[in-house]
Order: structure tokens, then C-alpha cells, then sequence
């Protein structure tokens, strides 16, 4: 998170602005199965903050009304929200310690567990058969009032959206310093899906058709949570073909079976990508997916502390190496159709290796232009491109 953010998230909480989202509890006992508890609260504590700056952050809100208990955690960035089913006395709210919660329920002894809080003590009390625990609270009045999830919501097949999420996250950045790069480009236009992510040493681009309508949509949204969205789906959507999608003010709302999850879109300006595909080549062929993969995974046990990948090009075959000082060298070759003068090119060998595990299919398709400019590798179906910057080789 980055100094400005912090400063905003911090003034909002002081001026109560996103702040006074619930009120105290007048005392509420809840009963709920504990491996059910177990698996919500799995699915919210990942939104807990881990900072220290504002206690109630690294809570759980729990809420509870109608026969049904709420969880909700955020870290003013990403909200993660869920429900389930529960035996509910006294209507109310409390936020409790989210990390303590989460381990605590996965070693209770009993199948049934009751949290109940007593605000005149600030405590919950959990009971579990013949366990007991006392948990210190947070006021519920404290925690953030999250967006709401009821704004105009579009259903995009679930399938579709996070194999997109997934080709192209990995080249999101994670250097805080440039926020825009740790986010991705999404864009909705006439049937499509478009998803772009670079840290300025490779670039990925992830086109896709979709069958049914979609909003008009154009915004960076963090790669965390995106990738969130991709490991709660499976959890909480099960059974579930489609992800609600709906923005609101600021933040981007995915739904997804009984859970929610809501992010802060990213300001500020994504490089044009289109300017930066290479349109020429000097070199083009398409070598066999799982061959090069195999080749490059292992090569690149000797590519440590920064040492390239050394791709040369003769003849029928290409030839992959690696050195490093100290350590040793490998060399692997396998047969490519390729023609030509020698060409020798380097990469860093993580990168090309999330490059080639992003294609699908039979072959990438690799173009090259000189080993001083961008390489490009693309799916054989042509609705993938990975660019890659090459690294300068000695000599």
C-alpha cells in the first residue's frame, strides 16, 4: 500500500467518512456448525490486515440477524463477505480478533460451536463441547462501512473470467512504488474480455470472447484481487457458472455463490500496450509447447543470482543454457524449425518460464526481432501474446 493510500485510508477512518458502518451490539449468541464456520472464516481472513496502524483492521466483523450469521473482513483495499446459516439469538454486531478466531476454530473439539458477546464485558465467549474461550473484542461502530454489493450487477461466466485472471497475472508488478503496474488493465468492449499486465520487463495480453452481455467497463484493478476472486470461486462459488459483476463508485464488486469480494480501483494512467507489441520480425516459428517447457525448467536450475537464459538458434535446433559462477553450467538442445544465421538471445529464465506456462496449446509461436528487442510468444489460438525483454549477454 502505498504512502498516499495509507494517508487517505487513515483520514477516511478519522473522519467517520467510510468509517461508522455498523452499530454496537445489544448482546447476540450465536450457533453455528464448526466446519462450516471453519470454511467461511477461511474465506473472509484472507482480507484481514496485517498492518498494525488500525487495530480494527485485523478483525472479523460477525453479524448477525434473521437465522443468519454475516463475516466480513477488509484491509480498506480488498473486503472479503460471506454468510451462513446459524442459530441466532439478539440481532448485532462485533469484530473480533481474525487471526485468533481462524486458528481457534479449526482446533475446536465439537461439531456445534456458540460465540456468544457480552458488550457490557467487550468479550466473546466461545464455547465448543467442553471448551471454553474468552476473546477480547473491537467495537463493531469502529469497522468500515464497505460498499455496498447491490449496485447494477452483470453475470460473466466464471470459466472465462478467471482463466484471463490467471494467463495474465503473473505479470502484474509487485513493486508498491509504481501502483498502476500493480494492478490489471481490464476492459469490457462488444463481446470481449481484454486483460493486460506488465512490470515493464514482460507484458501480457489476454483477449476473450464472451457469450453473454457485458458492462461497460474500463478500469485497473489490483492483481491481488483478482487473484483472490480466483481462489475463492472454486470455495465459495461452487456449483456457480457465473461471477456478479458490478462497479460502484470507486470500487469494482465481484459476487460469486454467498460470498463478495470489493477492491479499491487503482488510479492513474496504464501504459498503451498496443504501442509497445512489436509489429515485424525478423525471426518466426512455433516450437512444441511442453518440449520447451521441459527444456527451460530444467535448464534454468543454473540460472541463479541473475544469471540469463542463453537461447541460440542454428540450423534445426535450438540450443538453451545457463551459467553461474560457482555453481555450474547446463545446456539442453532440442529441434526447432528454424533456418537462418546463428541468432543468440537472453532472458531472464523465470520470466520466460511464466511466459511459456502461460500459452496453451500445442506450440508457441516465438518472434523474434534482434536479441536487443522485445521477444513475443503467442498462443496458437492467437487470443494470447507474452512479451519479454531480453537481458544484454556478455561477450
Amino acid at each position: 500500500m502505498d504512502r498516499e493510500t495509507t494517508a487517505e485510508i487513515e483520514r477516511e477512518l478519522d473522519e467517520g467518512g467510510i468509517a461508522a458502518g455498523v452499530e454496537d451490539s445489544p448482546g447476540m449468541k450465536i450457533t453455528v456448525a464448526r466446519d462450516e464456520l471453519v470454511a467461511k472464516l477461511g474465506v473472509v481472513s484472507r482480507a484481514v490486515s496485517s498492518r498494525g496502524t488500525v487495530q480494527v483492521l485485523s478483525g472479523i466483523l460477525l453479524s448477525a440477524e434473521s437465522g443468519v450469521l454475516s463475516l466480513a473482513a477488509t484491509d480498506m483495499e480488498l473486503s472479503l463477505r460471506t454468510t451462513l446459516a446459524a442459530q441466532v439469538e439478539g440481532d448485532g454486531a462485533v469484530v473480533v480478533p481474525g487471526r485468533l478466531l481462524v486458528d481457534l476454530a479449526r482446533l475446536l473439539p465439537a461439531s456445534e460451536v456458540t460465540i456468544e458477546y457480552r458488550p457490557d464485558e467487550g468479550i466473546a465467549h466461545v464455547v465448543c463441547g467442553t471448551a471454553g474461550y474468552r476473546l477480547n473484542t473491537y467495537s463493531a461502530e469502529d469497522f468500515p462501512r464497505l460498499p455496498p454489493v447491490d449496485a447494477q450487477l452483470h453475470a460473466i461466466g466464471r470459466v472465462a473470467l478467471l482463466e484471463t485472471i490467471s494467463r495474465v497475472a503473473r505479470s502484474a508488478s509487485r513493486d508498491e512504488s509504481r501502483p498502476v503496474l500493480t494492478g490489471i488493465l481490464v476492459r469490457f468492449e462488444a463481446g470481449k474480455l481484454v486483460m493486460v499486465a506488465t512490470d515493464s520487463y514482460r507484458l501480457s495480453v489476454k483477449e476473450t470472447e464472451l457469450d453473454a452481455t457485458a458492462p461497460e467497463l474500463e478500469a485497473i484493478i489490483p492483481a491481488r484481487a483478482l487473484q483472490e476472486l480466483s481462489r475463492l470461486s472454486p470455495t465459495a462459488g461452487a456449483g456457480s457458472d457465473t461471477v456478479e459483476l458490478g462497479v460502484h463508485e470507486n470500487h469494482v464488486v465481484f459476487g460469486t455463490g454467498d460470498a463478495w469480494l470489493t477492491t479499491r480501483r487503482i488510479d492513474g494512467q496504464f501504459p498503451n500496450y498496443r504501442q509497445l507489441l512489436p509489429e515485424t520480425f525478423e525471426v518466426e516459428l512455433a516450437i512444441a509447447r511442453v518440449e520447451l517447457a521441459d527444456v527451460v525448467r530444467r535448464v534454468s536450475v543454473m540460472a541463479q543470482r541473475n544469471s540469463p537464459l542463453r537461447l541460440r538458434f542454428a540450423e534445426g535446433e535450438l540450443t538453451v543454457s545457463a551459467q553461474t559462477q560457482d555453481v555450474g553450467e547446463a545446456k539442453e538442445s532440442l529441434p526447432v524449425s528454424y533456418t537462418g544465421e546463428e541468432f543468440v538471445i537472453g532472458f531472464n529464465a523465470d520470466f520466460l518460464r511464466d511466459g511459456v506456462d502461460s500459452i496453451v496449446g500445442d506450440d508457441v509461436q516465438v518472434k523474434l526481432i534482434n536479441p536487443l528487442r522485445p521477444a513475443i510468444l503467442v498462443d496458437p489460438t492467437g487470443d494470447f501474446t507474452y512479451l519479454i525483454m531480453p537481458i544484454r549477454l556478455a561477450g
